[in-house]
């Protein structure tokens, strides 16, 4: 059992700072007209005071109630002016900010003492409150602000309602990394049949944002695919009808040509197949290889397929499906609303956004990685790009083993780090033997900022021979 493994603390993500209040005029009396009772009379506006204090919770940097609640979700009614209170409990640098109602408390810390942020809510929803200190967000300090709309005549108070960004709808293109086909059982080599599907849609990028993706079956990165050596494999491409672009597939599995996307370019409302043998086991990319192809893999079109060896992988307790890209936008990161493609960053290679599974926060806030203490974990790692390297690592873990560049043979041992180039992959497994949150990040950390940040739950009883927190004089 190795007892070198530490909790490492959750590198730095950038968050907006913004700032500003709503205000609004009351509704005027209809004139001449004398007040009527009604069933139900609404609300009248109120000053709603809180009080909270930054502190650390559960290895989390959050926000504090009076009563130590961590984050607590903050109530009030349409017309009410909030009124927030708010120190560091810790000491460190905070604020807090509601970004969707353009206010912002000033930066505090133990020097400055208290400050206060005072705004008039005029709309109902639910709102984000956040603090925008680089990565202070991501470790955790983000809570909600509902507002009920108390002016019904029913008398009820309306359920809050999710603000919805300006532009096109979006939906999530983020792929579950659960999503990985069951080990094969031992057999001899058969014929498999895949197909998939070419579509473009307008999806979830960050929060409040959206983006044009072109996908393997709606999903980034495209479905896992599983065969065993010597398998022969009919794949069937089909490109949606109402696709603007012409797309295609090219499988790193593949010996012939372009490794099939010579034959593979489909038309919109099109569909063609090729056949090709599993020759070579290992864990390869699959990526759209029509022009321009950087472009098309940026937009998320880029997946994996494993080619089993013969008497298949070790068994291990759980398996998940990550992969890495980068984005090009033409406005900056963070930027809310629709955000257009920018071919020009993508021939500079300049990325306003790093992401793992298509999008900012799919393996934190979307899609649940978990495991156990005791069960050994294995990772199918890879990265679409399309020009990236990836230093992949795991905060807090070491690799067991890593097959290098996903060559199933001879894997490397004891690895902290391992690097994967775009259009690359590797296999990674480690056993679990701490509980905590592990967290994925390309260990150029500044990708962090971009987006770039996943998390592995691990949950079970703690060794102290392992892993105790505190300095000498405590333990």
């Amino acid at each position: 059992m190795k007892t070198n493994k530490r909790l490492s603390p959750v590198p730095l993500l950038l968050a907006a700072l913004v700032t500003g209040a709503f205000s609004t005029a009351p509704l005027a009396a209809e004139p001449h007209s004398k007040p009527q009772p009604t069933a139900a009379v609404a609300k009248q506006a109120a000053l709603q005071k809180i009080t909270l204090k930054t502190g650390i919770a559960d290895g989390k940097m959050v926000f504090l109630d009076a009563g130590g609640k961590p984050n607590p979700t903050l109530k009030a009614n349409v017309g009410d002016t909030i009124e927030i209170t708010i120190s560091s409990g810790e000491g460190a640098q905070h604020d807090i900010a509601f970004p969707a109602l353009n206010v912002a408390s000033s930066k505090f810390d133990a020097s400055t003492g208290a400050t206060k942020v005072r705004f008039k809510v005029t709309r109902p929803g639910t709102f984000e409150y956040i603090c925008t200190i680089a990565g202070h967000r991501q470790i955790g300090m983000e809570g909600k602000l509902e507002v009920a709309d108390s002016s019904a005549s029913t008398g009820s108070t309306r359920k809050p309602v999710e603000v919805k960004s300006k532009g096109p709808s979006a939906i999530s293109v983020a792929m579950d990394p659960n999503a990985v086909p069951k080990p094969l059982a031992k057999r001899p080599p058969q014929t498999v049949q895949y197909r998939l599907e070419t579509v473009e849609l307008v999806g979830r990028l960050d929060d409040n944002t959206t983006f044009t993706y072109w996908t393997f079956d709606k999903k980034v990165p495209g479905p896992m695919l599983r065969v065993r050596q010597g398998d022969t494999v009919e794949l069937t491409l089909a490109n949606a009808r109402d696709s603007k672009m012409v797309h295609s597939i090219d499988l790193h599995a593949v010996t012939g040509p372009h490794g099939g996307a010579k034959y593979l370019q489909v038309a919109p409302g099109q569909e063609k197949t090729i056949a090709f043998k599993a020759l070579a086991p290992g864990l390869y990319v699959y990526h759209c290889a029509t022009a321009l192809v950087p472009e098309h893999i940026s937009a998320g079109m880029y997946g994996m397929i494993l080619v089993e060896p013969e008497g298949g992988l070790p068994k291990v307790d759980r398996e998940f499906y990550v992969m890495q890209g980068d984005i090009y936008t033409k406005h900056k990161h963070g930027t809310k609303g629709h955000q257009p493609f920018d071919t020009d960053k993508l021939a500079a290679e300049q990325p306003d956004y790093y992401v793992f599974n298509g999008s900012v926060g799919a393996l934190t806030k979307e899609h649940r990685m978990q495991a156990k203490v005791g069960e050994t974990v294995r990772m199918y790692f890879g990265v679409g790009g399309p020009n990236k390297i990836s230093s992949f690592h795991v905060i807090g873990e070491i690799f067991d083993r890593v097959y290098n560049e996903a060559s199933t043979n001879a894997p490397m041992e004891n690895v902290q780090t391992t690097l994967v180039p775009p259009g690359g992959a590797a296999i990674v497994e480690f056993k679990v033997d701490y509980p905590g949150h592990y967290v994925l990040v390309d260990h150029a950390l500044s990708r962090v900022g971009k987006g770039l940040v996943g998390q592995l739950e691990v949950t079970g009883k703690a060794d102290p021979s392992i892993y105790r927190d505190g300095g000498p004089g405590d333990l």
